[in-house]
C-alpha cells in the first residue's frame, strides 16, 4: 500500500466508536469520524505548499477560478488502525497526481498511456483538417464556385428577361398585321416564330454552358472538400475507438476484487466525467489496498460556481447521474445506512382541511409529505384525498419538504378552471421562509433561469442558455441572530425555485434553514406556503386562505 495516501488521524479519536453501517452516499449526515477527517483535510488545504490552484479564496493568481469537490474515506487497515484517504474530483492544479491524495482510477494524462497517445493522434488529425480547411486554394475554389453560380444566374435571368421583352415586341407586331396582305402576314408570322425559337435555343445553350461551368468549379472545390471529409471520418472512427478502449480499461474494484468497466456499467454510453469524482477514486484505492471502508463524506472547497449551488466547506452527497451506477457496483453487499428515499416520511402525519365547499377544498400539507405519489413512495396528498373524494384532482404541488396550502378540485371541470388561473398567473401565492444569513435589501426581485442538473437529479441549477424563466419577489420581515425571515412571492413555479433563489450566490446567497439540498440540514425545511388568493371557479369571488407556519 502507498503509505503516503493512508492518513493517520492527528485528532484523538479514541473515544469514538465505529459506525455499524457505511454511509449511504446519496443522502447523509457526516458522522463524527468523517467530520474530523474532513476538518483535517481542510486544514491541509489551507496550509499546503504541494500544489498551486486558484480556488477563488483570496489567492493572488491570474488563472481561472475553479472550486473543487473533495472527499474523505475513513478506512481501517489490516492492522486495525483507523485512518482516512483523501481525493479530489477531476484534476487538481492541472494534474491527476498530488501526493496527499489517492491516484485516479485511470490516468488519462499518462504520457505513454494509450489514451494520451490516442489523443495526440487525434490532435494531429485536427491540425491536418484545420490546415486543409484554412488553405488558400480551398477558399479560392469555394469563391470561384460561388461566383460562377452568381454569374450564371445573372446571365440566365437576363436572357429570360430578354425573351419576355422580345415576346412583348412580337405581340405588338402581330396587332399591326391586320393592315397587311395575307401573304405578308404569313411571311412576318413565320419570321416572328423563328425569332422566338432562336431565343429559346440561346437560353438552352446558355443554361447548358453555365451548368457545365458550375459543375466544373464544384468538382474542383469538392476535390478539397472530399479530402477534408475523409479525414473527418477517420477522426470520428479513431475517436470512437479511443472512447471504447477507455470505457473498457476504466474499471472499478469492489470488496470482492471484481472489476467492472465504465462500458459495462453504463452500457457503452457513460456521461462525461464519469469515474472522476472523489467517491469512486476513494473506494477503488481502498479495495486495491485491502482497506476496509468505514465512512465517507464529500465537501466543496472554493468559490461558488455560477451554475450549481455549492458553498465553501459544505458537505454534499455523491451525484446520481455519474456516481450512482458506479457506486452500486463498488458497494455491493456492503451494509449501508438506511436509504431515506425508501421511507414514508408522511407516515403518522395528518392533512388538515382548512377550506371546503361542494367544488373544492384546501389542505395544510405538513413538511416531508409528498404532494403526488413518488417512484418509491405512494403515500401523498393526492392518494389520501382520492380515498375520500375519488374524483378529486390536486391542482398544484409543493416540494416534499415544503409545508403549506394546496388546492384540490373535487372534479375535473373545477380542476381545469383552477389550473387555468395558475397557467395565466392569476393566482397569488405567499411563502414565508427563514434564511440562514442576513439579507441586506428590504425587498427585491430575483430573476435566475433554472434547469435540472442532468448529472445530479433532482438538483436544479442556474442556466441562462437552457434554463426556464424563474422569477421571485421577496420582502424582509425581520433580521435576528444571523438569520432573516422573508416573504417570497413566486411569479413562476419552477422546481426548487425558492430554494435555489435563496441559496444561489446570484440570488440572496442565504440558503433556507434546513435545506438539505442547497444548504444544511436541520429539523425541517423552514419554508411554508402560508397564503393563496384565487378566484372561485363557480362564484367568481376572490378567496384568500392563510395558514401560519409552525417554525
Amino acid at each position: 500500500m502507498q503509505n503516503s495516501n493512508f492518513q493517520k488521524f492527528k485528532t484523538d479519536i479514541s473515544h469514538l466508536s465505529l459506525p455499524e453501517k457505511f454511509t449511504f452516499p446519496f443522502y447523509y449526515e457526516p458522522n463524527e469520524l468523517s467530520k474530523i477527517a474532513a476538518q483535517e483535510l481542510q486544514n491541509y488545504l489551507e496550509n499546503q505548499t504541494d500544489f498551486v490552484h486558484h480556488f477563488g479564496l483570496g489567492e493572488n493568481l491570474d488563472s481561472l477560478i475553479i472550486g473543487k469537490m473533495f472527499g474523505i474515506l475513513v478506512v481501517q487497515n489490516q492492522e486495525n488502525e483507523l485512518g482516512y484517504l483523501a481525493a479530489f474530483s477531476g484534476k487538481l492544479a492541472e494534474s491527476n497526481y498530488i501526493s496527499f491524495f489517492v491516484p485516479p482510477v485511470f490516468d488519462t494524462l499518462k504520457e505513454d498511456g494509450f489514451y494520451k497517445i490516442g489523443e495526440q493522434a487525434l490532435n494531429k488529425l485536427n491540425d491536418e483538417i484545420s490546415q486543409k480547411e484554412n488553405a488558400f486554394e480551398f477558399h479560392q475554389a469555394i469563391k470561384i464556385w460561388e461566383q460562377t453560380k452568381i454569374l450564371a444566374q445573372k446571365e440566365i435571368d437576363a436572357q429570360k428577361q430578354n425573351i419576355k421583352n422580345k415576346k412583348l415586341e412580337r405581340d405588338n407586331k402581330r396587332i399591326e398585321l391586320a393592315q397587311l396582305s395575307e401573304n405578308d402576314k404569313i411571311i412576318i408570322e413565320n419570321q416572328l416564330s423563328e425569332d422566338s425559337k432562336k431565343e429559346s435555343i440561346i437560353l438552352k445553350k446558355m443554361t447548358k454552358f453555365w451548368n457545365y461551368k458550375i459543375a466544373e468549379t464544384e468538382t474542383f472545390k469538392n476535390k478539397f472538400q472530399s479530402e477534408i471529409t475523409i479525414l473527418k471520418e477517420i477522426r470520428k472512427n479513431k475517436s470512437a475507438q479511443l472512447q471504447q478502449q477507455l470505457f473498457a480499461n476504466y474499471s472499478f474494484l469492489n470488496q470482492y476484487k471484481k472489476l467492472k468497466s465504465l462500458g459495462e456499467i453504463f452500457n457503452q454510453n457513460p456521461p462525461a466525467g464519469a469515474g472522476e469524482c472523489a467517491a469512486p477514486k476513494l473506494l477503488h484505492f481502498a479495495f486495491q489496498n485491502n482497506l476496509q471502508p468505514i465512512a465517507m463524506a464529500e465537501f466543496w472547497w472554493g468559490q461558488s460556481p455560477k451554475s450549481e449551488v455549492r458553498k465553501h466547506k459544505q458537505f454534499y452527497p455523491a451525484c446520481t447521474g455519474k456516481c450512482e451506477p458506479i457506486l452500486k457496483h463498488m458497494l455491493q453487499d456492503i451494509p449501508l445506512e438506511d436509504n431515506p428515499f425508501l421511507e414514508n416520511a408522511a407516515a403518522g402525519k395528518e392533512l388538515e382541511i382548512i377550506y371546503e365547499d361542494n367544488y373544492l377544498l384546501a389542505v395544510n400539507k405538513p413538511e416531508e409529505f409528498l404532494s403526488v405519489p413518488g417512484k418509491l413512495v405512494r403515500d401523498s396528498v393526492q392518494e389520501r384525498m382520492q380515498t375520500i373524494f375519488p374524483n378529486s384532482l390536486i391542482v398544484h404541488r409543493l416540494d416534499m419538504s415544503t409545508s403549506g396550502i394546496i388546492l384540490i378540485a373535487k372534479n375535473e371541470e373545477i380542476y381545469v378552471k383552477l389550473q387555468s388561473q395558475f397557467i395565466k398567473r392569476q393566482v397569488q401565492k405567499r411563502y414565508v421562509a427563514l434564511l440562514n444569513g442576513i439579507v441586506k435589501q428590504d425587498s427585491g426581485f430575483i430573476d435566475l433561469p433554472l434547469r435540472v442538473d442532468l448529472d445530479n437529479r433532482p438538483f436544479q441549477m442556474v442556466c441562462y442558455e437552457h434554463g426556464k424563466p424563474a422569477q421571485t419577489k421577496f420582502e424582509v420581515i425581520y433580521r435576528k441572530n444571523g438569520q432573516t425571515l422573508v416573504h417570497f412571492y413566486p411569479i413562476t413555479g419552477r422546481t426548487h425555485q425558492l430554494r435555489v433563489h435563496a441559496s444561489h450566490q446570484l440570488g440572496l446567497n442565504c440558503p433556507i434553514v434546513g435545506d438539505d439540498l442547497y444548504g444544511t440540514k436541520a429539523n425541517r425545511l423552514h419554508l411554508h406556503a402560508e397564503q393563496i388568493t384565487f378566484t372561485h371557479p363557480i362564484t367568481n369571488e376572490k378567496v384568500t386562505l392563510t395558514v401560519e407556519n409552525n417554525f
